[in-house]
């Protein structure tokens, strides 16, 4: 989905998200895999400062996404890539060896494009006849193909279509190895701005001038060291300008090659969080946060509230364990999360829900995150609690800049702290848009179902029926064929059985994924007659059954009368 958000900076980009927890097989003959489908072909973009809720009933895939973009979870295909940070700051390895091995991962990426088509075409020739686990296979394939595409083109670009890409690669691994440099020696640097802090509060609460002293000299150092350090980025920052204005020039020559320019777009300077090596990613942890839903497990009960909040602060090296700053740190944050400076002592089991709630937002907040997951954070609170809590996630958005993924059953309360919803079924994206054009003209029937339920006390809609779903959420393992709702839509036809709908743009910003997208409700009134579709519906399920019947009775009436006749051979 390609929102116009021209002057808001992008921190996230979730493009063709894949979440399948394979199951174990029966026995050592079961050929077929089976997967229990979390998520399927997500793509969104999340910007700075603000918040995206999250919506739908409770197997949709929700909890999953949230994991699955911080990478609590290993993502089984898409991408998601972040950009909190510049990546020529990070210099994942991931880029290098793509830049030393690029044959390798273009023979790979032709392979899995190969292989897709293959299966495409069968898919094709089969028609209605293809089996599910074809059907599996293919869909997998074509998103291998798309990663891998992905995994090569963001890196090289238009030397993805040049024969002789080398010369071209060459140049972006002598640029990438320079952006190496500069992010080892800044780190180092900053290192030294944080050993610098820690010495001057030493040398200010020392007693012994001697030993004062010698902190002061410490900082001295580091100072010097510093400074040599700046001078160093300086001249390799320099150089980076350089030989990137080389490049460019090189580039001038494939101006005019139409797939150049093609792969060239595809050239992106973010950071794939699923190609990070451990150590890579736990740097990035410090930017991207959860708070977990259940408040009672989410917190080490042998740790006091202290500890808990510290523990993030020493491990990405923002403080030191058990000094004043740390300690005056962690009182600071817990009053911003309205606790109390006598709690710091204190264990969780002597909490209430809404405090220990309190904690696990103060811990994540702590490290001053750029994107926080909020999973059900307030499911299990009471209502009044809720209200401060939710108050709390909007006072901190603001004075700190966050940006949240607001996961949640409670309609209203997504309505009132979300910039954007997006609405899960079954895994898949079927509505997303701001939250007022989304309550004011849901077009997906799932979404207007969800809106029927919340309860009111407008009198207005007192009178309105409630739309109730029938049956449950289908298998996430067979997921119905076609439209993955269309077994308990009220607007469900023949299509909406055969074909699976795309996930479109109807109006600016405003996606549905529906055969069916003319508006359906405007001032408080639906615009069809539920009880006449539900009507039709319940006749034709009757006239489905009674065909299934006479089928079925005539086929064993056929087997009846082989038999008679084989009796009356023998």
């Amino acid at each position: 989905m390609q929102e116009n958000n021209e002057n808001r900076k992008k921190i996230l980009s979730i493009t063709n998200l894949k979440k399948y927890f394979p199951i174990a097989k029966n026995s050592i003959f079961q050929k077929e895999q089976y997967y229990v489908r979390a998520n399927e072909d997500l793509t969104f973009d999340v910007y700075e400062g603000e918040t995206i809720g999250v919506v739908g009933e409770s197997g949709c895939g929700k909890s999953t996404l949230g994991r699955v973009i911080l990478q609590l979870y290993e993502q089984t295909a898409g991408s998601t890539v972040y950009y909190g940070r510049d990546r020529d700051d990070v210099a994942p390895k991931y880029v290098e060896k793509v830049l030393k091995n690029t044959g390798k991962y273009i023979n790979e990426y032709h392979k899995a494009e190969e292989l897709a088509n293959r299966l495409t075409k069968e898919c094709e020739e089969l028609g209605d006849k293809a089996t599910f686990f074809q059907l599996q296979s293919r869909n997998l394939a074509q998103n291998n193909a798309q990663t891998a595409l992905f995994n090569v083109a963001s890196i090289i670009g238009g030397f993805l279509a040049v024969p002789n890409y080398i010369e071209g690669v060459n140049k972006l691994l002598e640029i990438h190895q320079n952006n190496l440099k500069i992010s080892v020696k800044k780190r180092a640097f900053n290192n030294n701005l944080a050993l610098i802090t820690k010495n001057e509060e030493k040398a200010n609460d020392a007693s012994d001038e001697k030993k004062k002293e010698n902190f002061l000299n410490r900082v001295k150092s580091l100072k010097d060291t510093n400074a040599k350090l700046e001078a160093e980025i300086n001249e390799l920052s320099a150089k980076r300008d350089d030989l990137s204005a080389k490049l460019e020039v090189y580039k001038e020559q494939f101006k005019d090659n139409e797939d150049f320019e093609k792969y060239e777009k595809m050239l992106d300077n973010g950071i794939d969080l699923a190609r990070l090596s451990y150590n890579e990613m736990r740097f990035l942890r410090r930017d991207l946060q959860i708070i977990f839903q259940d408040p009672y497990s989410s917190l080490n009960p042998r740790m006091t509230i202290g500890q808990i909040i510290e523990e993030g602060l020493v491990t990405h090296n923002m403080y030191k364990h058990g000094t004043n700053a740390v300690k005056d740190y962690i009182l600071e944050t817990m009053r911003k999360c309205g606790l109390q400076d006598y709690m710091l002592h204190r264990y969780p089991h002597q909490f209430s829900g809404g405090q220990r709630q309190r904690v696990a937002i103060a811990r994540a907040l702590a490290v001053k995150p750029k994107f926080v997951v909020c999973d059900e954070c307030v499911s299990a609170l009471d209502v009044s609690i809720q209200s401060q809590i939710i108050n709390l996630l909007e006072e901190l958005k603001k004075t700190d800049n966050l940006t949240y993924l607001f996961i949640s059953h409670d309609l209203s309360v997504v309505r009132y702290i979300s910039d954007k919803i997006l609405v899960m079924y079954l895994g898949n994206i079927v509505e997303y848009a701001d939250a007022e054009t989304l309550f004011a003209d849901p077009r997906h029937p799932y979404t207007l179902a969800l809106l029927s339920s919340i309860p009111t006390t407008d009198v207005d809609s007192v009178d309105r029926e409630r739309i109730i779903l029938e049956g449950n959420i289908p298998s996430p393992i067979f997921p119905p064929t076609g439209c993955k709702f269309h077994t308990r839509c009220y607007m469900a036809t023949e299509d909406c059985k055969r074909v699976p709908p795309k996930l479109v743009e109807v109006e600016p910003g405003h996606f549905v994924a529906c055969h069916k997208l003319e508006k359906k409700f405007e001032n408080g009134n639906y615009l069809f007659d539920l009880a006449k579709l539900k009507q039709e519906r319940e006749e034709a399920k009757k006239k489905a059954f009674e065909e299934a019947k006479a089928q079925a009775e005539a086929q064993e009436s056929v087997e009846v009368e082989d038999k008679a006749e084989e009796v009356k051979a023998d």
